[in-house]
């Protein structure tokens, strides 16, 4: 603990990949333009945030008790966890103390909105999405060990959040165009995941930790990915001919480009995990580009 540094948290927290939280929220909070509440936005986004890096959190946690994080202990920075465990750098508990205390600033925060919109269903349904991020990777039901765990990000990054986004603005909840403006938030990082998955592959099945990289064999792990993201535009294209989004989202599709990029990455070095960063750094992009390409459009 001597030795920690803001290199350090940033790399535990795997702060980076908040986009997958901030940007579905901050679209869902901008579908209705003629209303914005910037206190409960402001709530909202700070309970996205905190409670995604809480899952995060969580997640080296189980990884490292569990055994998974210990079968490779090099660092690749987008997969495998932070390592900073593995290093001596971070005693365990510092990782579950933590989350626990983002979990509890963001229970805190959401005690508040109920109080404000005088609805205490919100608790519940936090309640919910805070029992799936710490599920998603400790037991009992580690659902990240039982090939579930793609379902669950895809919920939580997708549906939850951008609804969430959406209700806080506009009190409604369930609402179909909030839902279908969640898939390709939902669809893009499940991607994310996916093509973090693959070079996880065999060091993941080592520990018992089962995901769908495992449904196949590695050389053929691209196939699942370019499903993936294929639903993902196949979506934002839905969107379109719905009406809930304009045709400024078409611009989303470029990105298709990159995506193939990364495919073609796992395609031909699914076994050489430092190529298979490269996928990786590209998968986040695109995610990142296509909900900025969303948002735009909503706001326009």
């Amino acid at each position: 603990m001597n030795n920690l540094s803001l290199s350090k948290i940033i790399r535990a927290l795997r702060l980076p990949f908040t986009t997958a939280s901030a940007l579905p929220f901050i679209a869902g909070s901008f579908i209705f333009k003629e209303i914005f509440e910037f206190v409960p936005f402001s709530l909202g986004l700070m309970t996205a945030v905190l409670t995604h890096l809480g899952a995060n959190l969580i997640n080296d946690y189980a990884d490292s008790k569990y055994g998974t994080d210990w079968q490779d202990r090099n660092f690749y920075n987008f997969f495998g966890g932070s390592k900073l465990i593995q290093e001596g750098s971070l005693p365990l508990n510092f990782y579950l103390y933590l989350a626990v205390a983002f979990f509890a600033i963001s229970f805190l925060s959401i005690l508040t909105l109920a109080f404000l919109f005088k609805n205490v269903s919100i608790i519940g349904y936090y309640i919910l999405i805070m029992f799936l991020g710490f599920s998603y990777s400790h037991k009992p039901l580690a659902l990240s060990y039982r090939r579930m765990g793609e379902v669950i990000i895809f919920l939580l990054f997708g549906p939850a959040v951008l609804m969430g986004g959406y209700f806080i603005q506009t009190h409604i909840f369930p609402d179909l165009r909030s839902f279908m403006l969640s898939l390709p938030f939902g669809l893009f990082t499940t991607a994310i995941l996916f093509s973090n998955e693959i070079p996880d592959r065999q060091t993941d099945m080592k520990s018992n930790k089962f995901t769908w990289a495992s449904v196949v064999s590695s050389s053929r792990g691209f196939i699942i990915y370019l499903v993936i993201i294929l639903l993902g535009y196949l979506s934002i294209i839905l969107n379109i001919i719905m009406g809930y989004l304009s045709w400024v989202s078409c611009f989303a599709l470029i990105f298709l480009i990159l995506s193939l990029k990364a495919a073609n990455i796992l395609k031909r070095y699914h076994d050489d995990k430092l190529m298979l960063v490269n996928s990786s750094k590209l998968t986040i992009a695109v995610q990142s580009l296509v909900g900025l390409v969303i948002i735009l459009d909503l706001l326009l």
